[in-house]
């Protein structure tokens, strides 16, 4: 076991955000002096940052995927032919209805990549509040092993 200067243990506690600390109600049920919970509380927060992989006062960067460009050479193409087959068959302007049809597979293209990048906005957070409870279970398990109440 590896011993942590309490200067550097106080340190990191200071790291960890309020938002993280603040889920957490911890008592001390076996008469622990404030400065030995404010020590627990960083080892606790420390070793739960090694065991849940999460560290909330640096957490992951949230990805925000972006939206491909609609290029002329995919959807539009195929959107341009669909609308001029359909324009020839109908009787009307071949070339309007091929503008037409390369508009309409530009928006669809573009809906398209809208919604990749929401599944994966929705991944990343999922995965960041995933590490967020592990964290928070792990510190948990710190403290409670430490003679501390935690809800």
């Amino acid at each position: 076991m590896q011993v942590i200067p309490v200067t550097i243990v106080l340190a990191l506690a200071a790291l960890v955000p309020l938002s993280a600390a603040s889920q957490q109600v911890v008592y001390p049920s076996k008469g622990q002096t404030p400065a030995q919970q404010q020590t627990d509380e960083a080892q606790c927060s420390s070793w739960a940052v090694q065991q849940s992989g999460y560290n909330p006062a640096n957490p992951p960067a949230t990805a925000t995927a972006q939206t491909a460009p609609v290029t002329g050479s995919g959807a539009r193409v195929g959107g341009a032919a669909a609308g001029a087959a359909v324009g020839a068959i109908g009787g009307n302007d071949v070339g309007n209805a091929a503008a037409k049809g390369a508009v309409v597979g530009g928006v669809v293209r573009r809906n398209k990549n809208r919604a990749a990048a929401s599944q994966q906005n929705q991944a990343a957070a999922q995965q960041q509040q995933a590490g967020a409870a592990a964290y928070m279970n792990a510190r948990q398990a710190c403290l409670t092993g430490r003679g501390y109440s935690v809800k």
